[in-house]
């Protein structure tokens, strides 16, 4: 029984490596980049961001560098769902969601923040609390 079970797993894992592979994003020699995380810490109004979906799809897998994290798009107008983090007690995670339509230029790291009016209730909107130029971008290689 054990032999068929590896048998069976070999070619299954063949086909599954070349789903994996087929849904691979390649990269051009311009992208844009974006984040969640705080950029600006002094402004205590500001929550770091969740986001869930670009243009109703997942952002895909995540990359980082220095304790930040990113998600790898494509330049142009897109539609982001953002979801706030809030640390004040009581805070349920997930309740309200905020869609931001923006254009992403090519070459930049957006920070995406929850801007809370009053901290202690759930209402905010999303802001960019930071564009910065990714190093290397653009350049043909």
């Amino acid at each position: 029984m054990k032999i068929r079970t590896l048998l069976f797993c070999g070619p299954l894992a063949g086909v599954a490596a070349l789903a994996v592979l087929a849904g691979c994003q390649t990269w051009g020699p311009a992208w844009s980049e974006i984040s969640g995380d705080r950029y600006t810490v002094a402004d205590f109004r500001r929550y770091p961001t969740v986001i869930n979906l670009v243009d109703s799809y997942s952002p895909g897998p995540r990359v980082g560098y220095r304790g930040y994290s990113y998600y790898k798009i494509e330049p142009g107008r897109h539609n982001l769902e953002l979801s706030a983090v809030n640390t004040t007690p009581n805070w349920v995670p997930g309740i309200n969601r905020e869609i931001l339509a923006i254009d992403i230029e090519p070459c930049k790291r957006y920070y995406f923040n929850a801007d809370f009016e009053n901290r202690l209730l759930a209402g905010w909107k999303p802001v960019v609390d930071y564009v910065e130029p990714i190093p290397g971008c653009g350049v043909p290689g």
